[in-house]
């Protein structure tokens, strides 16, 4: 059995009764309820996840960064050249990319994972060598993957939650890279909400009117050779791209550890989107790190039921809404944890 499968035989359902417990407690921290607004519903959220009230604050944390590279790139859908995914992963190896900032700032330790760049990458602490091939096929002209690619894809990606939560992380966030990738995540998304490829197909590293109307029909191209949308490996293997593959079981790996798993842009939601079709259960261990301002984004967000924590109109991914993120969930699970009762502080409550 390999990593992807031992994950789905342990997913279960997040916890009602500690999450019924969290509510009750919120009513009785020394503020009028409902006062924290939404930080209060992701610390309930934390403690159905953890099985704990109050949940422990989710650290350490860590963000792995999937990088892959797309044949559709061959359609000048991204002005960036392929070669730019292999050398973003040098910079994030060497600390100075902006999720290297931003994960410092968080505390979080970032690992990434090679998955399918199309160069071949020397030695670096930090680096997990996964390559299933080297770059996807054009998927205008044909599936990205074969289902066995995307399969071992989701293997790596769930083994990567797997050893991480082994070695002591406690809350998992999502992080890609691959120039071309938001034209794959903006078919994912058309496919499994069934929105037009104009609604869900943004401009990516900022591209112009022509280069988005040929984006669009890219789009368009693929989804009308795709088959059943329910066949969430079919649309994976048709669609998709081996980083988004691998944060699909990245996602499903995390819920099965009963950790948090912060999703960040179109990239990583476009991938949580398969990994509910394949084990609906990990929709409670999602959290929506952010609002990237691609239109694919907020289209599945809405399709998972999830509400973003923080909307700062950022497209870069990486993983950099997640990390910026992190902060707010270890603060709810301290109001929760640290916060006083009524009774606790002597004051007289609003029902009293």
């Amino acid at each position: 059995m390999g990593a992807f499968e031992e994950a789905l035989t342990r997913v279960e359902p997040v916890d009602d009764a500690s999450a019924s417990q969290a509510r009750a407690r919120q009513d009785t921290l020394t503020k009028p309820a409902g006062s924290l607004g939404r930080l209060e519903a992701v610390g309930i959220q934390l403690a159905a996840i953890y099985r704990r009230c109050p949940p422990p604050v989710p650290q350490p944390a860590s963000v792995a960064v999937f990088a892959g590279d797309h044949g559709v790139l061959a359609h000048g859908v991204s002005p960036w050249p392929a070669e730019v995914t292999a050398q973003m992963v040098a910079n994030f190896l060497a600390g100075g990319a902006a999720v290297s900032v931003l994960a410092r700032h968080a505390g979080a330790r970032v690992v990434v994972v090679d998955v399918g760049v199309a160069a071949d990458l020397p030695d670096s602490e930090g680096l997990l060598r996964a390559k299933v091939r080297p770059g996807t096929a054009d998927l205008a002209k044909g599936p990205a993957m074969s289902r066995g690619e995307v399969a071992e894809a989701l293997d790596v990606g769930a083994g990567v939650a797997l050893d991480l939560v082994d070695v002591g992380s406690r809350c998992c966030l999502a992080g890609d890279m691959g120039i071309g990738n938001t034209t794959a995540a903006a078919a994912l998304v058309a496919a499994f909400t069934g929105r037009p490829a104009r609604e869900v197909t943004g401009r990516g590293t900022g591209i112009d009117d022509d280069r988005l109307a040929r984006k669009i029909g890219v789009v368009e191209t693929a989804l009308a050779r795709t088959g059943d949308s329910e066949d969430a490996l079919g649309v994976l293997a048709s669609l998709g791209g081996l980083e988004i593959a691998a944060i699909t079981g990245y996602i499903v790996g995390a819920s099965a550890c009963r950790v948090p798993i912060v999703l960040d842009g179109v990239i990583s939601v476009a991938a949580a989107l398969a990994a509910a079709r394949l084990a609906p259960d990990c929709v409670g261990y999602m959290v929506a790190g952010h609002r990237s301002s691609e239109p694919g984004a907020s289209a599945a967000i809405e399709e998972l039921g999830l509400a973003p924590l923080i909307d700062l109109e950022m497209r870069l991914g990486e993983g950099t809404g997640a990390c910026l993120a992190l902060p707010v969930l270890q603060a709810a699970a301290k109001v929760l944890g640290e916060m006083a009762t009524f009774e606790d502080a002597g004051v007289t409550s609003e029902h009293e």
